[in-house]
């Protein structure tokens, strides 16, 4: 049976635990068959030009990527790339920009900062020591996060204050370390010296960590308070699957 067009994939009713109808894509370099949210799609311009689109939402035609941007780029290298997008696409005319992993990076930055600031904006996410230990002692806490230069004694106060609200010492659950400084952070939520930021909802942290864990695993960020028990430990809402850290050969999206 002919494999059909990468961008019309079958999306077979794979309900998700709460009968959640989960549409997958093909990723073009490794193949491998995965929700569409956990990919980053490129999508093909009337002038032949390849670019990301990390929201899956330009129109015309698209191919589906899953990979470290690394392997990405490697792949742009040795011409695999080119080679699984003209299959995809059925179009050999096209042109791949040599910083393309270096704007889907951007663009993955991008959106995780605007999600922040969007959450920021409705009141779910909070910032300022004081006032995230306040929360997590009350175990109000869903989602901790820091800067990557936020100060090791401040990240590990905050964690054990979690850890204390959620009834969970010992756990080692501890927050996720930001690929960005206090300074860009602040920068995108409008705030002074954002060091460290919490979630107070579930589903706000679901979001965030769609975005987030999307973008860690193409960049292939990794510290050491970064880590899978930083997931929520709320269960997810109605309609969403348990969104954390991705797994292995995957990476989180928002992608529809």
């Amino acid at each position: 049976m002919r494999t059909p067009h990468n961008d019309q994939l079958s999306e077979p009713d794979r309900a998700g635990r709460r009968g959640q109808h989960v549409p997958e894509r093909r990723c073009i370099l490794s193949g491998a068959v995965v929700p569409a949210e956990q990919l980053v799609r490129l999508a093909l311009g009337p002038d032949g030009q390849i670019a990301p689109d990390v929201h899956g939402k330009a129109p015309g035609r698209g191919a589906w990527i899953g990979v470290p941007r690394a392997e990405l780029e490697a792949a742009q290298a040795k011409g695999k790339l080119k080679g699984g997008l003209a299959r995809a696409l059925h179009e050999n005319n096209m042109v791949i920009p040599d910083d393309l992993g270096a704007r889907i990076e951007a663009q993955l930055m991008r959106a995780t900062l605007d999600r922040l600031g969007l959450e920021a904006r409705s009141g779910t996410l909070i910032s300022g020591n004081e006032r995230i230990e306040q929360a997590a002692r009350k175990g109000q806490v869903r989602l901790l996060l820091h800067a990557n230069d936020a100060g090791e004694d401040g990240r590990k106060k905050l964690a054990q204050a979690w850890r204390v609200g959620e009834d969970a010492e010992g756990s080692g659950r501890e927050g996720l370390v930001l690929p960005v400084d206090r300074g860009t952070l602040s920068m995108a939520l409008g705030r002074e010296n954002a060091v460290h930021l919490a979630l107070t909802d579930a589903r706000a942290a679901a979001r965030v960590l769609a975005h987030l864990s999307r973008w860690q695993f193409f960049t292939g960020w990794s510290r050491d308070a970064s880590n899978r028990d930083s997931d929520p430990q709320t269960p997810p809402p109605a309609g969403e699957e348990e969104i954390g850290t991705a797994p292995a050969g995957t990476a989180a999206s928002d992608a529809f």
